[in-house]
């Protein structure tokens, strides 16, 4: 036992002094081991169509009232369902809030305002009147996608004009433009942009404007057919009025019978049935008249909104072409214009005052074309996110073809209820009631039978 004890200690000392001994350094150095922090993703926007559209819901009324002693005024409610608060805005209010927010986010999607017109009287003819609501839907449209911007929602400028209820906003939203500039200057990584970027920027950006160039042709068709379905049921509901009213003035026909026919003329029965349908057809009318509207309100104006996005894509991409470039090669030429004045300068002896006006010059055309590429790099950085934010508004096709689907559910089940109603009432015009008729729902499973037998 001995011998063993001895033995193990002897191969213990042996393990110890072969072993290498743990260098462990001083704790400071343990700070370099400690994980980092992943480098935060400030290019890719983490957005749904569904967050869009619960940031605010604003609705835009018209308040028909004559302000002013010479000229009228249409003003509108707007009532912001984050905020909670209604305010009162002319259209002019609406013009000065789009060109300050234009100037603040001129690398971001604005939507276009609808045109102005003055106004001769307010309210007075069809025209004008189917003019001032285009106006206020056009308006609804463009305050619902600035509220709902993952930048805009966020800002001064649109907190202000939801909210403000003093008598000047025109000057409140000028002065908070003046207090904190555009963008590029309040925006933390606008000088670090070109970092963000990947190095196919350019060409990601022509296949997304392709893209987005084809699906706002497509939606164009589809807001143009959609508009003139929701007019034909406009136009359907006023031939039903007329219809009916021509076959109650049938009815109201005092007129004698001549006796060649009073025998067997059902005429005099017939017409006495005549005389109240004006009321049904005109609750067919009223129904096709909501049809309309429907497909109107639901529709059209889903399509609308999106159109006014893809437009105001397109706008975008061109104010960066024409502006930021265009600026930027400008300034290009024009610095190289100095230096070969400068050159110039060089060879053929000149006053030092005006060489030393020249460097300074050139100085400043230097810092003037750094910024500008900086700002290149941002409005890049931006065009980028905003091309996102027209792929997040997408799925909005599934809501204007779900609106569109249940209106046309809704409406033919309301239609086809008034004339299974109206039926029982016309038994005497089918041949004293001899002749058989088929109840609404039997013709229509029949007719779509024969549809799907012929593949129409």
């Amino acid at each position: 036992f001995r011998c063993l004890r001895a033995t193990s200690e002897l191969v213990l000392v042996v393990c110890l002094t072969e072993l290498p001994k743990p260098q462990l350094g001083e704790p400071r150095d343990l700070r370099a081991l400690r994980m980092q922090p992943a480098q935060e993703d400030v290019l890719t926007m983490s957005q749904t169509l569904d967050k869009l559209l619960a940031r605010d819901t604003v609705q835009v009324e018209l308040i028909p009232e004559k302000k002013g002693l010479f000229l009228k005024h249409v003003e509108y409610q707007v009532t912001s369902q984050r905020y909670k608060i209604s305010v009162y805005r002319r259209y002019s209010d609406f013009d000065v809030f789009h060109e300050v927010l234009l100037q603040r986010f001129a690398y971001r999607v604005v939507p276009a305002l609808p045109p102005k017109r003055m106004l001769k009287g307010v309210l007075t003819s069809v025209s004008e009147r189917e003019f001032i609501e285009g106006r206020r839907r056009a308006l609804g449209r463009f305050i619902n996608l600035v509220a709902r911007h993952p930048f805009f929602s966020e800002d001064e400028l649109v907190k202000t004009f939801l909210t403000f209820n003093g008598s000047d906003v025109q000057t409140k939203l000028r002065d908070a433009y003046k207090k904190t500039g555009d963008e590029f200057m309040t925006n933390r990584i606008a000088t670090q942009a070109k970092e963000y970027l990947p190095a196919d920027i350019q060409a990601q950006f022509s296949t997304s404007r392709e893209l987005i160039r084809n699906i706002h042709n497509s939606f164009h068709k589809l807001r143009d057919r959609a508009e003139k379905m929701a007019e034909r049921s406009k136009e359907n509901a006023t031939d039903l009025l007329m219809f009916g009213r021509e076959l109650s003035a049938l009815g109201l026909d005092a007129s004698s019978i001549p006796s060649l026919a009073s025998s067997q003329s059902t005429w005099g029965t017939l017409r006495q049935s005549l005389k109240s349908l004006s009321v049904e057809f005109a609750v067919l009318s009223d129904k096709a008249a909501q049809q309309g509207r429907r497909e109107e309100d639901d529709v059209v104006e889903k399509l609308n909104l999106f159109l006014d996005l893809l437009q105001s894509y397109r706008d975008l991409c061109e104010r960066h072409e024409k502006g930021v470039l265009h600026e930027h090669q400008r300034a290009l030429h024009k610095y190289s214009v100095m230096k070969r004045q400068m050159m110039s300068a060089t060879v053929q002896p000149k006053e030092q005052a005006s060489v030393e006006q020249l460097e300074s010059r050139i100085v400043q055309q230097e810092n003037a074309i750094q910024t500008m590429e900086l700002r290149n790099y941002f409005s890049l950085f931006c065009l980028h996110q905003e091309t996102q934010l027209i792929f997040i508004y997408l799925p909005i096709t599934s809501h204007i073809l779900g609106a569109f689907v249940n209106s046309q559910v809704q409406g033919h089940r309301e239609m086809g209820e008034v004339w299974n109603e109206l039926q029982p009432k016309l038994g005497c015009l089918f041949g004293g009631g001899r002749r058989e008729t088929l109840p609404l729902t039997r013709i229509t499973n029949w007719t779509i039978t024969l549809c799907a037998k012929e593949n129409c």
